[in-house]
């Protein structure tokens, strides 16, 4: 008799066994529920007193991954048990849905930073704001506070609806037609925190913006604004976008979806994923894998038949920009007055800082400040006449409205100093690069990103940016291992009219290290400047020219 071919777990076939570590523990308790004893056991009892499945399970759905011990090299990340990589505090993540903050917000996440963080607050690029040095212990007094001012924790983490990526100049931009904040606050209001969607096979990432100013292709789902000939303004659907160690683009549904029905539609997709994703390898368990597999034509006719009722309109792509949207510097809004966009080095910033920006912030007139999928921020509502004094306070605190080329386009993960996945230094490294970078080559005149990871998992999207860099243990002139990179170039999303969306070009043997990153950088850059054509861009100059030049 032929084999039957082994399930992947898809629970709308049949297929619930046998289940992996990571499915039992969600099946075993609902990772929700862990809340429950964190604030009347565990807050109470301490670390030791935390269960393994909880510790490094279900206290991911409410934000929380504990933290790398300080010490251990990147050569045994691999080799350690968890128990033995981990410190007895925690990284918490707060989200910022759509990258939204006001003052009241801001300060508070500032004085969580300094009272129970040691002052740590990275903007992420998934516009979260990410703390480290958390104790257990100070996990209810925390939560009281952020939800005292309409923030939250719950399923930052897990496998689960993560935080809606949205434009941080949703609703003030000049381009904008449709405003998608009514949106994102609609699905984070009827689905975060609600146990039909806390089991899904793995994370779920969402986008959801009218202009071209997020990494939309990036995402499990993203709403991209278009303008129908016909229905006028909604949004374009993409589905099946993810990066890390199998990197995949989001491909196009094809459908019209009015401002209305966007709730409706991404939890149907979201649903798709719980029913039909794949459960059995943790590896093969991403929304992209099922897209792949089914292809758009199937996925949307699921989609309506099973799980919407109806039957989508068709539509066309989005316009896409001539120019790269991350909205540094002052722009015009649509009121009249002005928003400032500012760059920190790779993301970086603290709680005393973001105490420190709400008081220029307030001072210029503002009440409202926005994160950016880049690891920036912007100020909204600045007066005319005011904008040249803001920039100023904005640099007294570390905070640059007109950077470098190097400091706009360089992000990093978080790296080896928290994260136990890490196997190099990301953080640090990033804020020497720009340094060096800023010294001597400051007044270039063009746009490269550079994106640094600490491990393949791509969270600062390596695989995407003109230079990605992927954190590795090589050998140095000495013969003996360093950490380094691994090093991609030319990649990009499909965010400007003409640009094709692909991933970096990998160069067998290219590899730097750490300490030689700076040199390198700047040598690749020279050659660049020194052999680009009129106008061509670093990733067209990348396909071009013969390998050796990239070396």
């Amino acid at each position: 008799a032929p084999r039957r071919a082994r399930g992947e777990g898809q629970w709308a076939l049949g297929h619930r066994e046998p289940l992996n570590p990571n499915e039992r523990i969600k099946k075993d308790d609902d990772p929700l529920n862990v809340r429950h004893r964190i604030e009347n056991i565990y807050a109470h009892r301490g670390f030791a007193a935390i269960d393994p499945q909880d510790l490094r399970g279900r206290f991911r759905w409410w934000g929380l991954y504990t933290q790398r011990k300080a010490g251990i090299d990147g050569g045994r990340t691999a080799v350690l048990e968890p128990h033995e990589l981990e410190d007895e505090f925690f990284m918490l993540r707060v989200r910022v849905d759509g990258g939204q903050l006001d003052l009241a917000q801001l300060r508070t996440i500032a004085e969580i930073s300094r009272e129970f963080a040691r002052d740590t607050a990275d903007i992420t690029d998934r516009q979260n704001i990410q703390y480290h040095w958390i104790r257990v212990e100070d996990m209810p007094e925390i939560w009281r506070r952020l939800e005292s001012v309409g923030l939250q924790t719950t399923e930052a983490c897990g496998d689960c609806p993560r935080i809606v990526l949205g434009s941080p100049v949703a609703g003030v931009a000049e381009a904008e037609l449709i405003d998608p904040t009514s949106a994102i606050d609609e699905i984070v209001r009827r689905y975060v925190g609600d146990k039909q969607f806390s089991n899904l096979p793995r994370k779920f990432k969402s986008s959801i913006s009218w202009l071209v100013d997020t990494p939309y292709q990036a995402n499990d789902i993203a709403f991209l604004g278009v303008d129908h000939p016909e229905h006028g303004p909604g949004f374009d659907v993409w589905v099946g976008g993810g990066l890390s160690t199998n990197p995949m683009l989001a491909q196009r549904l094809g459908v019209w979806v009015p401002l209305a029905e966007v709730p409706d539609v991404w939890a149907g997709v979201v649903g798709i994923f719980r029913d039909y994703g794949y459960r059995r390898l943790r590896h093969r368990a991403r929304l992209k894998f099922l897209v792949a597999d089914w292809g758009v034509t199937k996925f949307r006719e699921v989609l309506e038949k099973e799980y919407l009722g109806r039957t989508l309109l068709d539509g066309p792509a989005p316009e896409l920009p001539e120019k790269p949207i991350d909205h540094i510097g002052v722009h015009a809004q649509r009121d009249g007055r002005n928003y400032v966009g500012a760059a920190p080095v790779v993301g970086r910033v603290s709680g005393t800082q973001l105490a420190q920006l709400a008081d220029v912030v307030e001072a210029h007139g503002s009440g409202r400040v926005r994160l950016t999928p880049y690891q920036k921020l912007l100020v909204l509502d600045v007066p005319s006449e005011r904008t040249e004094s803001l920039i100023a306070g904005l640099r007294e605190i570390g905070l640059e409205a007109r950077p470098s080329t190097w400091r706009r386009g360089t992000m990093a993960c978080t790296g080896i100093e928290y994260c136990k996945l890490a196997i190099v230094e990301t953080k640090a490294r990033g804020e020497e690069l720009v340094a060096r970078l800023e010294q001597q080559l400051r007044d270039v005149d063009a746009d490269i990103s550079i994106h640094i990871n600490g491990c393949p998992n791509a969270c600062a999207r390596t695989q995407v940016a003109d230079i990605g860099l992927k954190g590795q243990l090589v050998t140095g002139p000495d013969g003996r291992q360093v950490e380094g990179f691994q090093v991609h170039l030319g990649g990009g999303l499909g965010m400007t009219e003409g640009r094709t969306a692909g991933f970096g070009r990998k160069l067998r043997g290219l590899k730097t290290t750490a300490e030689e990153l700076p040199e390198y950088v700047e040598r690749l850059t020279r050659r660049y400047l020194a052999g680009r054509t009129e106008g061509e861009a670093f990733a067209n100059w990348v396909i071009r020219v013969d390998e050796e030049e990239l070396r």
